[in-house]
Order: C-alpha cells, then sequence, then structure tokens
C-alpha cells in the first residue's frame, strides 16, 4: 500500500536492505565501490579481448569509407546480426582488392570495443574474398563500371604496326614468359625487345605493373631509350586468385590509357582478365602475342619475291602479248616473194623491152653513120670549102662598107649625145639648187609627199644633208631683199671718170 511522502524504506522488497531513497546510501558489510563508466569499459574492453584474442569472420560489407588518414572503416553484417570492423592504414594499403558495399569477405582480426560509443568492433588486420563466386562478383561489378565509362569500348582500340622496330614487354624477367617471347620473335623476326621487370603476383604487382605500362608510354621519340611500337603485357597461367593484379583498375586504367598499341598476353586461353577488355589486342598465350607482334620474316620474303616475280611477269605481258599479236598479223600478211611477183615479171619485160630497143638503136645509128660517113670523103669535103670560099668572096664585105655603117650610127646618135647631158637632174646642183629625196632615195617633187616622211635628205653639189621634218608650221618667210642694182652706164652727155692710163 502506499506510503506517506518522506517515508524511508531499511528493507527492499527483496530484502536486500536496498531503498529507493534519494540519497545513495552504503549498506552494512558492502564493500563494492561504484564503478565509473571508464572503469567497467575498461573492464569490458579487457574481458573482451582476452576471450576472443583472434578471430576469423565471414560477413558481407556494408558501408565502406577510407577516412583521410587512409584507414578503412566498415560493417561485416549477415541475416540477423552486425559488426564494425576498422582496418588501420598499413593493413588496408596492402589489400589485393577494393572492398566495395555487398562484398562477402572473410577478415581475421582482434575482438575489441569502442568505449567512445559502448560498441564492440573487430580490428582487421587481413581480408579476403570469401570464395570464388565472390571473387568473380566483385570482377564482373568492376567490370560493368569500367565498361560504362568506355575503357572497354571497340572504337578506342587501335591496330598494331605491321613491323615495329622496338617491342616492350612488361612481365617478369625471371619467369618462362619472358623466354617464351624472346624465342618466338627470334624464330618469326629478330627484333629489339626492351623487358620492364616487374611483379606479376602478390602485393604490389599491381601497381608495378601499371607504372610499367604508363613508363613505356613516357618514353620520348628519338631519345637515348628507343621508344616501342608496341607494348606486351604478359603472364602465365594461373587461378584467378593469380591473375587477379590484372584485374585492378589500376592496370586496366593505365592499358586503356597508353599512347602505345598493347597486347594483352595474361594467363592461358580460357584466362580472362579486365586488361584484356582494355588492351588493343587479347592474346590467348605470350606465344601468340608475340606472333601477333611481327610476322613472319620468311613468309615476307618469300611474299616480296612472290610480288617482283608478279611484277616481272606485268612487265613483260605486254612485250609477250604484243609479240604474240605481231605475230598472228604476220602470219595474214602476204609473202614479199608474192608481192613483189608482178613487179619483178613487169621488170624482167622491161629489161627486156630496153635490151632490144638499145639494139635497134644501136643498128638504126650505125647505119645512118654508114651512109653519112661514105659521104664525107676527102674530095668531097674540099670541093665545098672552094665553094664556101667562093661565096665568101662575092658578099661584099669590104673595109669602106663597114666604115660607112659605122659613120652612119654615130651621125644617128650625136644629136642625143648634145641632148643627154641636158637631162641630168644634178646638173641643176651646179647652179646653186638642192635635190630633195626620201630615206630610200626616191626624190620628192611635192610638199604634201615631203610632208608625209619623218626625215629627208637635201642634196647638194658637194654632199647630202639629212634633215628632220618639224611638226610645227614654218616661219613666215621675209620678203626678200632684191639685189643691188648695177649703177646705169652714164650717158654720153654726161662726163665720163678720167682714164688713167
Amino acid at each position: 500500500m502506499p506510503q506517506p511522502f518522506g517515508q524511508s524504506f531499511d528493507d527492499d522488497e527483496y530484502g536486500n536492505g536496498r531503498s529507493g531513497g534519494l540519497v545513495a546510501k552504503q549498506a552494512a558489510g558492502d564493500n563494492a565501490a561504484p564503478l565509473s563508466i571508464s572503469e567497467i569499459s575498461s573492464l569490458l574492453k579487457r574481458t573482451v579481448e582476452e576471450r576472443f584474442g583472434f578471430v576469423r569472420l565471414r560477413g558481407e560489407l556494408s558501408g565502406v569509407k577510407r577516412a583521410a588518414s587512409g584507414h578503412l572503416y566498415c560493417a561485416l553484417k549477415d541475416e540477423k546480426a552486425v559488426i564494425d570492423g576498422v582496418m588501420w592504414r598499413g593493413g588496408a594499403q596492402r589489400l589485393a582488392f577494393r572492398p566495395e558495399d555487398g562484398l562477402e569477405v572473410i577478415v581475421s582480426g582482434k575482438l575489441t570495443t569502442y568505449p567512445g560509443r559502448s560498441k564492440y568492433q573487430i580490428v582487421i588486420e587481413s581480408m579476403e574474398i570469401a570464395g570464388e563466386g565472390a571473387l568473380l562478383a566483385l570482377l564482373e561489378k568492376l567490370r560493368a563500371r569500367l565498361a560504362a565509362e568506355g575503357l572497354f569500348a571497340p572504337e578506342r582500340k587501335r591496330a598494331l604496326p605491321f613491323l615495329p622496330t622496338v617491342i616492350g614487354v612488361v612481365t617478369s624477367p625471371t619467369g618462362a614468359v619472358i623466354r617464351d617471347i624472346l624465342h618466338r620473335l627470334a624464330d618469326r623476326f629478330p627484333s629489339r625487345v626492351l623487358v620492364w621487370p616487374v611483379l606479376v603476383q602478390g602485393e604490389g604487382a599491381a601497381q608495378q605493373v601499371a607504372n610499367a605500362v604508363r613508363g613505356f608510354s613516357a618514353i620520348t621519340p628519338g631519345g637515348a631509350i628507343p621508344r616501342p611500337d608496341v607494348v606486351i603485357v604478359a603472364r602465365g597461367g594461373g587461378s584467378i586468385e593469380d591473375l587477379w593484379g590484372f584485374n585492378e583498375e589500376a592496370v586496366v586504367r593505365a592499358v586503356a590509357e597508353s599512347s602505345i598499341p598493347v597486347i594483352s598476353a595474361v594467363g592461358h586461353e580460357t584466362d580472362t582478365t579486365l586488361c584484356d577488355y582494355a588492351a588493343d589486342r587479347r592474346a590467348p598465350t605470350p606465344t601468340a602475342a608475340a606472333e601477333m607482334a611481327v610476322p613472319v620474316r620468311a613468309e615476307l620474303m618469300a611474299q616480296l619475291d612472290e610480288l617482283a616475280l608478279r611484277k616481272r611477269r606485268c612487265a613483260l605481258r605486254p612485250v609477250t602479248l604484243g609479240r604474240e599479236r605481231l605475230e598472228a598479223r604476220v602470219q595474214r600478211l602476204p609473202k614479199p616473194d608474192a608481192i613483189l611477183a608482178a613487179k619483178v615479171q613487169k621488170l624482167d619485160e622491161l629489161s627486156e623491152r630496153l635490151r632490144r630497143g638499145l639494139q635497134d638503136q644501136e643498128r638504126s645509128k650505125r647505119e645512118r653513120l654508114s651512109g653519112t660517113a661514105a659521104k664525107l670523103s676527102l674530095p668531097l669535103l674540099r670541093q665545098r670549102v672552094q665553094a664556101s670560099r667562093d661565096r665568101l668572096a662575092h658578099a661584099g664585105l669590104t673595109s669602106r662598107l663597114l666604115t660607112w655603117r659605122w659613120v652612119q650610127a654615130r651621125d644617128s646618135l650625136a644629136p642625143v649625145a648634145r641632148v643627154l647631158p641636158q637631162l641630168d637632174p644634178r646638173l641643176p646642183l651646179l647652179r646653186g639648187y638642192a635635190l630633195v629625196t626620201d630615206t630610200n632615195g626616191q626624190a620628192l617633187t611635192s610638199r604634201e609627199r615631203a610632208e608625209q616622211e619623218a626625215s629627208l635628205v637635201l642634196e647638194f653639189r658637194d654632199g647630202k644633208l639629212p634633215v628632220t621634218v618639224g611638226s610645227g608650221t614654218m616661219p613666215q618667210t621675209a620678203t626678200p631683199t632684191p639685189p643691188a642694182r648695177k649703177p646705169a652706164r652714164p650717158k654720153a652727155d654726161e662726163p665720163r671718170q678720167g682714164d688713167l692710163f
């Protein structure tokens, strides 16, 4: 039943001597002092860590985040419970994969409490993906995210150079892969190879591979170190855990951003990594990558020989066809003997006619000469000479007759000889006149004709004078002063000058 206000009780309902009063009182015989919150938290922390020193937990990651300090914070959950987890920066940097929400993992670490929030948590020392199925789920999730960024787009793929002079290889220098590649290159087409040694498995392998791919792209063309024309990223076969370094985002982005065409040859033919999707070409094996990088030298030489043979055949083909066409046309042409047969026959006929004609002419001329020679006897010739002499004597060609004809001709030419000097055009030059001609020596008889010439020639009695015709008008000619008249002869009645003699 209710008690009056202010009443105290010495025993509670359980007989423990406890009361619900306002002021705490220590019961008789009680030596347990009250604990502080920090003390009970420390006791709990010690108890948990001693009881659960090292545990392995399996669960699904949730709320994964990285702090600026590098520490990793997350939560592990299953269908019924959740536990917080923390992974310090050193362990987080050694992770072989990128933790993401929804990924099922197995963690190892120490179970402890966090007094600041009165929670218990696990300090994770190692984290692994819980089974191959979870690993494949993570791989598919990463592949989808990178594909959405366009890193695997077919249009980003570049063609490989036909004959690279320098080949870069990113692989382990001690494995069988590099020996297989070098051996295959030597068999097909010996080339210069630059090997960038890296780890292909384990901690730090992905970062080394990414740095090697970027290092080849950073080489300056024409520098001391030759820049590769193609890069081969190679590794031998293995499990998905062994090949996981080539699924890392850092490697995929480095291969996709490479300025040099990349051939991915990771694992065997059935192994596929994200590096294969980002590379320009995927090779099923490292040996196949070497075969993709260079052609077969012997096949190239055989192809060159075949092309040279085809070139010679192409060059000789027109000659062969022309020879065949010429031979076919020659066969259709008539024989030279057949063409010349009629002409030869006609020539023979004309030769025979000429021979007979010459013989006839010779016979005719000989007969005529014989008849004329019969008439040329010595008495007959003397008779003809005497007759000619008699006709010449009666011709009347005396010296008086010849002299008379010469005198008659001279008398008829005498009047012409007297008139001829008067008709000489240069005779007036002696009296002060001038002869006006053009530059060609043609006489000009009119002023209009003279004005049409650019220059004239005036011929005087003592030589010629070239002059130029002016464009202006001639100045007004002054009236010539009449010559002084001779003094008139004195008249008869005028006194005359005396004679000095």
